[in-house]
């Protein structure tokens, strides 16, 4: 007998006949919790790509940083003997591979080579807006109306920060960081999905080991045309955007959105340019005045209201170990 549809076969007839499960309290503080660990892992992309294009090719940065993230990847499925997807899951992994493996890195690195770190954040604010959109549509999560005022605010509040600090107009890095953010959401997206169907990890492990054969060839030959030198400071920012930002943050990230919904903890991004405004204290001493700090505390505000809101599913939330 189905007490509460916790079982794997109660989650199934659930998912049969529409019924619409939340996940239990603890479930979504947990996911909360790893999403914004995800997000803080991320939040150093920005200056660690700034700080790696100095002396490093572009597309060497974004490719090369997901071929060594494959490469360990391939050891951590092997170490945990995990089982091939099903045949089924594979394009949905391709797209998890296109979206957050390659498209969103490639065109926000290319983005980053002439677009000021401020004008970057605007654009990189839709990211979550679009991934909730996507909720919507591909996963059928009904966010609350509450939940659209709290992260519309929060959207606003970025770009009448970022608007003060200079970015203005619209150019072709404009472009290349609006077309990082649909594939980003896109990724996002079907990730989450997909990470109610396997463990989290296992979801960038194999959408990274997917991509690492297209990869290998393109930044084959960048290395063979610009070559590799470069001093300690880019390497290190190499590595953070290889090993934290392309690997581990997904772990976290895809957690959260399975345990806590894809719409709720896309929102946590809304966060993300503020910490990076922290990293570019702590890195490369910027100063925070009273107004950058006045948005901070906005936009985060704004980020635990839509985390409080109901977000209804039409799904069986798991319940994970």
């Amino acid at each position: 007998m189905c007490s509460g549809g916790r079982t794997p076969r109660c989650a199934a007839a659930a998912r049969e006949v529409g019924v619409k499960e939340a996940a239990s309290p603890v479930g979504t503080r947990r996911g909360l919790f790893f999403g914004w660990l995800g997000m803080l892992l991320f939040s150093g992309t920005v200056v660690a790509t700034r700080f790696a294009v100095r002396e490093l090719d572009a597309t060497f940065i974004a490719l090369g940083r997901a071929l060594v993230a494959a490469a360990l990847a391939a050891l951590v499925l092997r170490a945990h003997r995990a089982p091939w997807p099903r045949r089924d899951q594979w394009s949905r992994i391709a797209l998890v591979a296109g979206g957050v493996v390659v498209g969103f890195p490639w065109l926000i690195t290319l983005a980053l080579r002439t677009m000021p770190a401020a004008h970057g954040a605007v654009i990189v604010g839709l990211l979550p807006m679009a991934t909730s959109v996507l909720a919507v549509l591909r996963a059928g999560e009904r966010p609350s109306p509450a939940f659209w005022l709290a992260s519309g605010a929060g959207l606003l509040g970025i770009v009448v920060f970022a608007s003060t600090r200079g970015a203005h107009g619209l150019g072709q890095a404009d472009l290349l960081a609006l077309g990082a953010v649909v594939l980003g959401a896109i990724g996002y997206c079907e990730g989450g999905l997909l990470a109610r169907e396997m463990p989290a990890a296992q979801v960038i492990c194999w959408a990274l080991v997917l991509s690492a054969p297209f990869l290998a060839l393109p930044t084959t030959w960048v290395i063979g045309r610009v070559g590799l030198s470069a001093g300690p400071v880019a390497w290190l920012a190499f590595a953070y955007v290889s090993v934290l930002s392309m690997f581990l943050g997904f772990f976290a990230f895809y957690r959260g959105m399975s345990e806590a919904g894809i719409a709720r903890v896309s929102q946590i991004q809304l966060a993300q340019p503020v910490c990076s405004l922290v990293w570019s204290v702590l890195l490369l001493g910027e100063r925070i005045d009273a107004a950058t700090a006045l948005a901070a505390v906005f936009v985060v505000g704004c980020v635990l209201v839509t985390s409080r809101t109901r977000v209804r599913v039409a799904y069986a939330v798991p319940e994970a170990p």
